[in-house]
């Protein structure tokens, strides 16, 4: 039964619920206050003897209102219902109401406050700018229409006019002072909030840090997790409060390991059983430190069950599929990621590419599909591997210094260059185990996995290890697997002492610049890469020296695209002749890609693919990428990711508005993934089909038996859809659109 109180409390506990967005909340009190004002309004129209039509037409419209904004609440369309309410208030009610109560001479004008009130405080963005300059617009043209043609506005008596102001001035303070105490309260509340959340975020933080003071290989593994996880539940869609929720469970889901043993914890190489059997219980003592916190919801699961497995032979309880809380099914994924990318007392850090292999391998056994998805995701997107354990002291890899004697005895971990200039101070000096030895330092460029120096074959092969070349200080340098060098020598113009030296390192595609300078003279080494796929890392090492004192930074911005003078052509493999639109090559993940094509039904779309020469895996391939934005290009204003889908048959939606049903099958044709990727390094012509219906796009393509229908349903009225083609470290030619 319908209750005025109950749904009074309801609409309030709305209101200032901050885990709706503030908007919406405001739009909501808005509209409440402006009801009542309405329905106020109507018998003073009454007393002032309106005509029955105005008396009506208010009466109605306050109905309608009433109607409209519950309905959008309840199909969460306010978005649209915002911008709808102010076109019509300022194009149909606020004229309305100017010529049919007295105009100027009536309490009109003291009405038309509400129209800024409105959108100042309910839209965002560009709208709301063109929204009050339309307002304003409007009102200069009804009041300059009311002086010229005063005959268009029904007047009344001056006792009704004086009836009529003083009423609107009432109701619109009224309606105003509503709204700032809402304003007040939701401004308190949050105050209360945030000094609440920054408690128990100071309580959280304490009792991680207790927790990796006791285990000494897992240092900052727990806010890692949290970072990782919240990252996966942001791609999921969650909302902000969420996602921040999902955080502090995830920072405090290890908790239960105070209750264990620091011999068993910090214990090098493999446990015994009985051993094992007493880790096993850190999830349960866990949650039972936990269960008294009410400030999140589910924050015990997470620590409960973040060891269970999708296929059900985790632990502790065996829980199976979606039967595992969601936040732990998410944390289970973070956890064992940093779990792979961080150093334990029996191994290195694994290299992200076997680590995402290693994803994949437990997607739908080991971890949720849903989030191993969207974890392998995010490692496509970590190009610079960001995403990993950090030591304490980057610049030599957890070292305060490096002592090299014999050549390359001793290299520092592999320091990234990217477009983003790298400068490194340093002291070198002399070796004391090797006296009356020159210290020769020098930098080793290569790329390998896992930024490593390696000079084992075997781990050479298996992390795929390139050296570009060796380059000594002093300028000299050997080739290794560069194209070319250019060296160029000048006068040093910055002072550094006799033992100092400063490096500027930067690359731009296939062209790297290492700059080395001492007190006297400046060596600036341009040096030609075979391609612009692989990574290119430096590595400090040299022979019979002591590197000390090193500081490193990065600037924020990216050198110009020509900083680099080419010595060298660029390696292109999308000579061939262009179809329709020009050929891409697509140097590394998503690096480049076509421009938008607007999608239709019963396209077709035809092109040459093929994988680069540095290509190994599977995910080297040709991508699909179904977006909107304002002007049809990726990555352009108001762009939206709704779908990618890879030949390989992997497909992943992107923004919440898309919802996918994928299809993969494998004919008779397919001979295993080695072969597939033997038939695209040899290259392939692929044929794209496309049948929409409204905003149902599905797609449909066969490729070496892999054979692909994806379907992206997307939620919204935006009928831009495009798609356009890319991947990654992949060359496409002769592309055609029918």
């Amino acid at each position: 039964m319908w209750s005025f109180k109950e749904e009074s409390n309801r609409l309030k506990r709305y209101i200032y619920d901050d885990s709706i967005g503030i908007k919406d909340r405001a739009f909501i009190a808005f509209s409440v206050t402006v009801l009542i004002a309405l329905f106020i309004a109507i018998p003073c129209g009454i007393i002032m003897h309106e005509p029955l039509t105005a008396t009506i037409s208010t009466f109605v419209g306050a109905v309608a209102f009433t109607i409209y904004v519950g309905i959008a609440a309840r199909l969460k369309k306010l978005d649209r219902a915002r911008i709808t309410i102010s076109i019509l208030l300022v194009f149909v009610f606020f004229p309305a109401m100017f010529f049919t109560n007295g105009g100027v001479y009536g309490g009109t004008p003291v009405w038309l406050l509400l129209g800024a009130i409105y959108i100042a405080m309910i839209l965002e963005g560009i709208t709301k700018y063109v929204m009050l300059v339309v307002d304003m617009l409007m009102m200069i043209l009804y009041f300059t229409i009311g002086y010229y043609y005063p005959d268009l506005i029904t007047e009344y008596s001056r006792w009704g006019n004086y009836f009529d102001t003083v009423a609107a001035l009432v109701i619109v303070s009224w309606v105003v002072f509503s709204l700032i105490t809402f304003q007040l309260n939701i401004s308190k509340r949050e105050e209360q909030e945030k000094n609440l959340r920054r408690l128990f975020e100071q309580t959280a933080t304490a009792l991680v840090n207790a927790i990796d003071a006791k285990d000494k290989y897992t240092h900052g593994h727990s806010s890692r997790v949290a970072e990782y996880s919240r990252k996966i539940a942001k791609k999921y869609g969650k909302s902000e409060r969420e996602c921040d929720d999902i955080y502090y469970v995830a920072l405090l889901h290890d908790v239960g390991k105070i209750g264990i043993p620091e011999h068993i914890i910090n214990k090098e190489g493999k446990l015994s059983k009985e051993e094992f059997e007493i880790i096993k219980q850190h999830p349960v003592l866990g949650a039972q430190i936990l269960k008294s916190i009410k400030e999140i919801p589910y924050i015990s699961s997470g620590a409960q069950y973040h060891h269970e497995r999708y296929d059900g032979r985790g632990y502790p309880e065996g829980l199976k599929g979606t039967d595992i809380p969601e936040y732990a099914r998410i944390i289970s994924v973070a956890d064992a990621y940093d779990a792979m990318t961080s150093k334990r007392s029996y191994r290195d850090p694994i290299p992200q590419q076997q680590v995402r292999e290693e994803i994949v391998k437990g997607s739908g056994t080991q971890f949720d599909p849903e989030f191993a998805r969207i974890m392998i995701h995010l490692l496509d997107m970590d190009s610079e591997y960001d995403m990993k354990e950090r030591e304490e002291i980057k610049e030599l890899a957890g070292k305060d210094e490096l002592v090299i004697g014999s050549y390359r005895d001793a290299v520092s971990d592999g320091i990234l260059l990217t477009p983003n200039m790298t400068t490194i101070y340093m002291s070198v000096g002399r070796n004391e185990d090797t006296p009356g030895k020159t210290p020769k330092p020098s930098l080793v460029l290569f790329d390998s996995l896992d930024g490593h120096y390696h000079d084992d074959e075997r781990n050479r092969k298996e992390l795929v290890y390139f050296e570009y070349a060796d380059i000594r200080f002093d300028g000299s340098s050997d080739l290794r697997g560069a194209r070319r060098i250019v060296t160029d020598r000048s006068e040093t113009k910055e002072e550094l002492k006799a033992n100092e030296y400063r490096i500027d390192a930067v690359r731009m595609r296939d062209h790297a610049l290492i700059r080395i300078a001492d007190s006297k003279e400046t060596s600036e080494l341009i040096i030609a890469l075979p391609d612009c796929s692989r990574f290119a890392y430096i590595g400090l090492t040299g022979e019979h020296c002591h590197i000390s004192h090193v500081r490193m930074e990065k600037a924020e911005e990216e050198i110009a695209k020509d900083y680099i003078p080419r010595i060298a052509e660029e390696i292109s493999y999308i000579t061939a002749p262009a179809g329709d639109i020009p050929n891409v090559q697509i140097d590394g993940y998503r690096t480049a890609s076509t421009d938008g094509i607007a999608v239709k039904d019963g396209m077709t779309i035809t092109f040459h693919t093929r994988s680069l020469p540095t290509a190994r895996l599977v995910w080297h391939t040709a991508y699909l990428n179904i977006f909107t934005s304002d002007d049809g290009k990726v990555y352009g204003p108001g762009y939206k990711d709704y779908m990618l889908m890879r030949l390989d048959g992997e497909c992943w939606e992107g923004h919440p508005e898309c919802s996918l049903i994928p299809s993969l099958n494998r004919s008779d044709d397919f001979e295993g993934w080695d072969a597939w990727k033997a038939y695209n390094k040899a290259g392939f012509d692929c044929t794209v089909r496309f049948e929409r219906h409204d905003n149902k796009v599905t797609i449909r393509t066969e490729n070496a038996g892999i054979v692909l229908k994806n379907t992206a349903i997307i939620n919204n009225d935006d009928d831009r859809i495009f798609v356009a083609l890319t991947g990654d470290q992949c060359a496409l030619t002769g592309i055609w659109i029918k």
